[in-house]
C-alpha cells in the first residue's frame, strides 16, 4: 500500500512539472512569435501568463517537501524528487526569459522596424526541440537521450556567436539604430541562455537516473 502511495505522489508531481514544462516552451513559442511578428498584444499575453507558470513552481516545491517529509522516499525515488525540486525553479526561470523576449518585444514595436538579415528562428527552433527533448527525457529517465540534448547546446552557441556578430555590425555601420540593436542583443541572450537552463535540466536526468553528477566535468 505504502509503495502505491508514493507512485501516486511521484507521478503526481512528474505530471505537475511536465505541465509546467509544457506552459513555458509556449511561453518561448508565443514570445518569439511577437518579436518576428510585432504583435503587442501577443508579448503582453505572455507577460500576463507568467503568473500561472510561478504558481506551478510553488505547488511542485510544496509537494516535494510533502514527500520528503511524509513519505521519506529511499534512493532512486528520492534523488526523483531532488531533480523535480531542483528542476521546478530552473524551468520557472526559462519562462522568465521568455517574459523578457516579450518585453524587448514591446520596446521593438515601438520603434521602426530594423531589418538585421539575421535568422532568429533557427536559434528558437533549437532552443525549444531542446526544451521538449530535456523533458520527455525527464518523462523517459532517459540519460542518454539527456545527453544527446546536452551536445546541441554546442549549436546554440554557434549561432548565438554568429548573430551576436552580425548584429554589432549593423549598430557599428549606422550608430541610429544602437538602441534597437542592443534589444535584439539581449533577446540573443536570453536564447542561449534558455539553452544553458535546458543543460542544466538534462543534467539532473542524468543524476536521477544513474546518481552521477556531471556538472562542472567533461564527458
Amino acid at each position: 500500500m505504502h509503495r502505491r502511495l508514493i507512485e501516486d505522489d511521484l507521478a503526481g508531481i512528474r505530471d505537475k512539472l511536465l505541465i509546467m514544462g509544457g506552459a513555458a516552451e509556449k511561453s518561448i513559442m508565443l514570445s518569439m512569435r511577437a518579436l518576428l511578428e510585432r504583435d503587442s498584444e501577443l508579448a503582453e499575453s505572455v507577460i500576463r501568463e507568467d503568473d500561472e507558470i510561478d504558481q506551478l513552481e510553488l505547488e511542485i516545491d510544496r509537494m516535494c517537501v510533502d514527500i520528503l517529509v511524509l513519505k521519506q522516499p529511499a534512493a532512486s525515488d528520492l534523488r526523483f524528487v531532488v531533480s523535480v525540486a531542483r528542476t521546478a525553479p530552473t524551468v520557472e526561470r526559462i519562462a522568465d526569459h521568455a517574459v523578457n523576449i516579450s518585453k524587448h518585444a514591446l520596446a521593438l514595436n515601438d520603434e521602426p522596424s530594423l531589418d538585421l538579415q539575421i535568422d532568429l528562428s533557427r536559434m528558437s527552433g533549437i532552443v525549444q526541440e531542446m526544451l521538449i527533448e530535456g523533458l520527455d527525457a525527464f518523462t523517459s529517465g532517459d540519460p542518454e537521450r539527456a545527453r544527446a540534448t546536452i551536445a546541441r547546446d554546442d549549436e546554440v552557441d554557434s549561432l548565438y556567436d554568429l548573430l551576436y556578430a552580425r548584429v554589432i555590425e549593423v549598430m557599428a555601420s549606422d550608430p541610429s539604430v544602437v538602441a534597437r540593436g542592443a534589444q535584439w542583443l539581449f533577446v540573443l541572450k536570453h536564447l542561449e541562455r534558455i539553452a544553458d537552463y535546458v543543460t542544466n535540466i538534462c543534467e539532473q536526468i542524468i543524476y536521477m537516473a544513474r546518481g552521477q553528477v556531471i556538472k562542472h566535468t567533461i564527458w
